[in-house]
């Protein structure tokens, strides 16, 4: 790492053994005695190589992450590597299950670490994972990196958002399969070429239960060109990174740093039909609707909290928004303190929120069954059969989220 700057890459692409860390580690050792790498160069792993996929075992192989990464510890002090791979992360306050986490680790220990965004359904990983938020690129030296762990992959935003944010490396773990590898390759040049940035994609090969892992792990340069690429048994990629080639990529125009404001916040609000309208081609691709409702009278950080918190819940967030005549109904003739229009348009310029509809009967049962949510959010303090449309949704195989409320603050007081 010359002046701080990553130079050297390597990609390792392994074919690991279900359950047999010593097996594993051992696999790696031996691999690692066949590069010759210089002090400083960055090596990036596949996605839960030391464990595999071991999904009934999964808080066991998480009690052993620790444990590996130290043996990586020891291993970069001795050699001055920098290593960047995916492991189990065992549960903590914030959730009962592991989270599948990038660590990137050197001869000081742990240097950075990101959580799998975006769970896999159709692997049933989020059956036994928990889900990252709050994604951020990591300080590796003078640069930034991008840290991406397999279906991640696939959505280009997270991508964009490293690059916004500085990285102008982007770094894949993972464990993708041989019946999508074209997608693989696709994807991985397609992320390179639009963030104008270096990606090194690390996969494992061989078995994984029912599948087989395509390998085909790939070093590529900041305008797509493949700089190196594996085939689909275990081998190591080695790369030195030209100098200034992400800056000479940018310097004739950065797409990455042009993000003009498309959207129109005003048009989240909609009518029931209208809203109707627009999420049935959402409903039909199989996301996940989240609705909740309220009066949102004077928005304070209890409201936002709660809303961003509903909308964690799904892919999509419904706000069914009490009109003015309902609102005096509840709360008596000197409310609401602002009308409906003037709450709907506060509400739409919120990021978390999706669509508004202002409903007028004295409970949303009837647009809760109209838009037959796949997820129905209240505030913790109603008890499940006091919820609204909560028997209605169940009954149609959705669920009922409560919400508990970090700030105690209330439009009333």
């Amino acid at each position: 790492m010359k002046g701080g700057k990553i130079s050297a890459v390597v990609a390792i692409q392994l074919e690991t053994q279900t359950g047999a860390v010593e097996k594993n580690m051992a696999l790696l050792r031996l691999m690692l005695n066949n590069i010759n790498s210089a002090a400083g160069t960055l090596i990036v792993l596949p996605e839960l190589w030391a464990t595999g996929f071991d999904y009934l075992n999964c808080l066991e192989s998480a009690a052993e992450t620790s444990a590996i990464i130290e043996d990586l510890r020891a291993i970069a002090a001795a050699k001055e590597y920098i290593f960047i791979g995916s492991f189990l992360e065992p549960p903590g306050r914030d959730s009962d299950k592991p989270w599948n986490t990038m660590f990137m680790v050197d001869g000081s220990g742990i240097i950075g670490k990101y959580r799998k965004q975006h769970l896999f359904t159709l692997w049933k990983e989020d059956q036994f994972f928990a889900a990252g938020n709050r994604p951020e690129p990591v300080a590796i030296g003078t640069d930034m990196v991008g840290p991406l762990i397999c279906y991640d992959l696939r959505f280009p935003e997270l991508s964009g958002s490293h690059a916004f944010k500085g990285a102008a490396i982007l770094i894949v773990s993972a464990g993708w399969p041989e019946i999508r590898v074209d997608h693989w390759r696709i994807l991985l040049q397609a992320r390179a070429i639009e963030n104008q940035a270096f990606m090194i994609a690390a996969n494992g090969c061989g078995k994984v239960g029912d599948y087989m892992l395509g390998g085909h792990s790939m070093i590529i340069a900041p305008d797509g060109k493949i700089l190196a690429e594996a085939g689909q048994k275990a081998e190591s990629l080695q790369y030195i990174l030209p100098e200034d080639a992400v800056e000479k990529a940018r310097e004739r125009f950065c797409s990455i740093g042009e993000r003009p404001w498309l959207n129109a916040d005003r048009d989240k609000i909609c009518s029931l039909s209208g809203l109707l309208d627009k999420i049935k081609n959402i409903k039909r691709q199989g996301s996940r609707i989240v609705f909740t409702n309220g009066c949102f009278d004077l928005i304070h950080p209890g409201h936002v909290d709660y809303l961003e918190q509903a909308r964690a819940c799904g892919d999509l967030l419904i706000v069914g928004l009490n009109s003015d005549r309902s609102i005096r109904l509840l709360k008596g003739d000197n409310r609401p303190v602002n009308n409906e229009q003037e709450r709907a348009r506060i509400l739409a310029a919120l990021g978390c929120v999706d669509f508004i509809t202002v409903f007028d009967e004295d409970t949303p049962l009837n647009l809760i069954k109209s838009i037959m949510p796949a997820v129905l959010v209240k505030g913790a303090d109603w008890r499940e059969e006091q919820i609204v449309g909560a028997a209605e949704v169940k009954a149609e195989g959705g669920q009922v989220k409560r919400i508990i409320f970090e700030h105690q603050c209330s439009t009333t007081a």
